[in-house]
């Protein structure tokens, strides 16, 4: 049997004539940017999040850098991020020439739990931005507090996390933005790239609105050295109609994740964690094994797809060898031991089947 780690074609099969009809109807509309399908999934994917505000973006990076932008962060200012993320949570940092500054996860959830937050605080720090990594929310409340006690930003990398809430709450409307990612591999994902920014904060909205938009609120009248980052109608629309399943998607992965959860049973596998008073939406099914690189060659000979999530830190990346940043030791030991286990839209139980017996007999 051969089960890629990730394929498509059977959630799109489901809504292939819904997906075509919203393309024939931007495209005989004639207006590609920043129209009815735009504004009309803004409006839904706000509502869906509990947020007032939603403002489409290029991609998720994007939504990292401009909602930082407008929040006056500068060269000099200093930003927390966990020291186990995918690098755009660090780049968008960079992109504002503000300084990078690690805090390790906690060890279970991979996520920041306040633990070693209040002592990376300097003077200089500005901000914090939790990452609801995999597909759980961080823990909010700790980092909330913490954040509020030192007057900093919380902005939520929430790009694996679509549908994610922590106490009742979506994730995203903790912190003063929430920033996305409809890269196609998302739980929701567009056909090309896509972002988002999710906002309460009026100010915050009509800021980060005209920086995506060439600095421009008015054309041709441009108030801030802004970037072209918009999310567009095609795309727009093919949101719109898998937004409308994103429930359902999620809950398929929930009974992908449970088997896997209730049938692994091999002591050299560490099974994900899932934190109190907070839902999974699964975007990533993430193990851990001491032989990580000789489990992958093991499964791949037995036909069975994975991918590593991150197998490279932060700190050791050569992009950032320059900045001289404090290695990671946990960071550094989730890369060198996570895999990913298959998780998408349409699997069959034959196969979910297959991959535990075949990670049992490992």
């Amino acid at each position: 049997m051969n089960i890629p780690f990730a394929t498509f074609d059977r959630m799109h099969a489901l809504i292939r004539n819904d997906m075509l009809d919203a393309f024939s109807r931007v495209y005989d509309s004639g207006w590609f940017i920043q129209g009815r399908e735009y504004e009309a999934f803004c409006k839904e994917f706000a509502s869906y999040c509990g947020a007032a505000h939603c403002i489409g973006v290029a991609n998720g990076l994007d939504a990292l850098s401009i909602t930082l932008k407008a929040l006056g962060i500068k060269s000099g200012d200093e930003v927390i991020i966990p020291s186990n993320t995918f690098i755009a949570t660090a780049l968008a940092v960079s992109n504002i020439n503000a300084r990078v500054v690690l805090v390790e996860p906690d060890e279970k959830t991979f996520n920041l739990n306040g633990k070693g937050l209040e002592e990376a605080i300097t003077p200089a720090t500005k901000a914090v931005i939790p990452v609801h990594l995999y597909g759980q929310a961080a823990e909010m409340d700790e980092i909330l507090k913490i954040a509020d006690k030192n007057d900093l930003y919380v902005i939520e990398d929430c790009a694996q996390a679509h549908g994610a809430v922590y106490k009742g709450k979506p994730v995203g409307t903790f912190g003063i933005a929430g920033c996305f990612s409809f890269y196609p591999g998302k739980n929701l994902g567009a056909l090309g790239d896509g972002g988002a920014i999710i906002t309460n904060d009026e100010n915050l909205v009509q800021k980060t609105a005209c920086l995506a938009n060439y600095g421009s609120s008015e054309k041709y009248k441009h108030i801030l050295k802004g970037y072209n980052s918009r999310l567009d109608e095609v795309q727009s629309a093919f949101l719109r109609i898998k937004l409308s399943h994103l429930d359902a998607y999620i809950k398929e992965r929930n009974n992908i994740a449970k088997k896997y959860l209730t049938h692994i049973n091999n002591p050299k596998i560490i099974l994900p964690k899932i934190g109190q008073d907070r839902n999974h939406v699964w975007h990533i099914f993430a193990v851990l094994c001491e032989a990580r690189d000789h489990l992958r060659d093991y499964l791949s000979k037995n036909g069975i797809g994975t991918v590593c999530h991150y197998p490279i830190a932060i700190c050791d990346q050569e992009a950032y060898l320059e900045n001289n940043l404090p290695k990671t030791p946990l960071a550094q030991s989730i890369s060198s031991r996570e895999i990913s286990l298959p998780m998408f839209n349409g699997m069959t139980d034959e196969e979910i089947s297959y991959i535990i017996n075949i990670i049992n007999e490992y």
